[in-house]
């Protein structure tokens, strides 16, 4: 079913030909802002995607569009960045860290209530993901040992 946000079945036709992409734009550091529902969404996003994962289904449909591993891995690596790096500071200022993260997770965990999956799980590993000293090399790794 398509609707405003979804207009076509694909975007062969949006051609984008007014951009041009070098090499240097590939590795150049993001610039711009991190807001708190920008890292809300972040948490949500993992933990819904794990959730998923652990139940045994490789993507999951999240506010209208269908995430999978890349999106929650992105995800996490920000929250995993941003609460190591003096860089992690919100818009607004505040410090991005470890207190407000998991107070932020513990938030979002409750508000997604009877979410499908194994959402608390899938909230305990995102936890321990973030707090590893040592970048996990991709998410889904330790989420082996949870599978039935």
């Amino acid at each position: 079913i398509f609707d405003e946000h979804m207009p076509k079945a694909n975007q062969v036709d949006r051609l984008r030909e007014d951009i041009e992409v070098g090499p240097a734009d590939l590795v150049a550091v993001p610039e711009g802002t991190i807001t708190e529902a920008g890292v809300r969404g972040n948490i949500r996003v993992a933990i819904q995607y794990l959730a998923s994962w652990l139940a045994g289904q490789g993507c999951v449909p999240i506010d209208y569009l269908m995430e999978d591993a890349a999106t929650a891995e992105i995800a996490r690596a920000q929250l995993w960045q941003w609460v190591r790096y003096p860089e992690g500071r919100l818009d607004d200022g505040r410090d991005i860290d470890f207190d407000r993260v998991f107070t932020w997770l513990d938030e979002e965990l409750a508000g997604l209530g009877e979410a499908p999956g194994r959402v608390e799980e899938a909230a305990e590993l995102l936890r321990k993901l973030i707090q590893n000293d040592d970048f996990t090399s991709f998410l889904t790794l330790p989420a082996y040992e949870m599978l039935d």
